[in-house]
């Protein structure tokens, strides 16, 4: 039996849609053509996933072959976390990295003179000034670490939260104090959209310039871009409110935030200015290059039409 000949997709952007969706306790399947998440008792939740940018699954949650062939078609990155997010255990690639965009941010990674200016970008965007002269990239991430402690003690005493350390065992989830487990549960959210970002525009999650090591180094770094302005103040705000459920209400919080500062809109372009900071040529993609995962909005008229 043939397969039915389906029309090509045409995925929305990542910047028009929603940033982030966790699911938990059931099953992920395409019944009747719509992506549904199918509970014990049988009753179907509809998911738009063409809509979203990233869904992360929890445990509990069983993915069918058809609803990940489904997501990677509509360039929906699919994520397989621990409870409240605390650890990720793997992660799909929609669309898939393209060549010249990997070779490009190896290229700058390897580079140690185009890697400091790729860090020294990355530190006046986050920092909002620039970073002091003649600093090794080992050097600013000792800086850099002193600030983001200060950073947390300042929102803690703004919130009058109790703080003592940035800690937690992800063995031993329930252990952690309030502020750990809401600050886990808002970075793991910003990253997974980040991540998605990421392999939307065709760059490696592990191919990081402040961070280096990891599968998700690459994340981290432009995670760390946005975190102080969207999901960690939204972190100790609901710490402070001593919740029955913080993971719930962090996560709710941080999707109204990213909403409210149109996040998606502005990771992809801060991505290319600050490997454009490097001061290396782009290279051009070759014919025979695949297109992007998630391409722009068609234009209905000439290049000076303003629809």
């Amino acid at each position: 039996m043939t397969q039915p000949i389906l029309p090509p997709l045409k995925p929305i952007p990542m910047k028009d849609r929603l940033s982030v969706l966790f699911v938990e306790r059931g099953n992920l399947d395409v019944l009747d053509g719509a992506f549904v998440l199918v509970d014990k008792n049988g009753v179907r939740t509809h998911i738009p996933v063409g809509g979203v940018a990233c869904l992360m699954l929890e445990p509990g949650t069983r993915v069918s072959h058809a609803a990940v062939t489904l997501a990677s078609r509509a360039g929906c990155l699919l994520v397989w976390i621990g409870e409240a997010g605390v650890r990720l255990y793997a992660s799909g690639q929609p669309g898939g990295a393209r060549a010249d965009r990997l070779l490009y941010q190896a290229k700058l990674a390897l580079d140690d003179s185009a890697r400091l200016k790729v860090v020294r970008k990355m530190y006046a965007l986050r920092f909002k000034e620039e970073p002091p002269e003649r600093r090794s990239v080992e050097q600013l991430r000792g800086i850099e670490g002193v600030r983001v402690r200060k950073m947390y003690e300042l929102l803690a005493r703004q919130y009058g939260v109790s703080w003592k350390s940035r800690n937690y065992d992800h063995t031993e989830w329930e252990s952690g104090d309030i502020p750990n487990r809401c600050l886990s549960s808002a970075t793991a959210c910003i990253y997974g959209i980040c991540e998605a970002a990421i392999l939307a525009a065709g760059y490696a999650p592990a191919v990081g310039f402040i961070h280096t090591g990891k599968p998700q180094s690459f994340v981290y770094d432009i995670a760390d871009i946005f975190k102080f302005e969207t999901v960690v103040p939204v972190a100790f705000r609901i710490a402070a409110k001593k919740p029955r459920d913080p993971e719930r209400e962090v996560r709710l919080a941080c999707r109204d935030a990213f909403r409210q500062s149109k996040i998606l809109h502005r990771i992809i372009p801060t991505i290319e200015q600050v490997l454009a900071a490097g001061g290396l040529e782009v290279p051009k993609p070759p014919p025979e290059a695949v297109e992007p995962a998630i391409p722009n909005k068609e234009g209905i008229g000439d290049a000076g039409h303003r629809g």
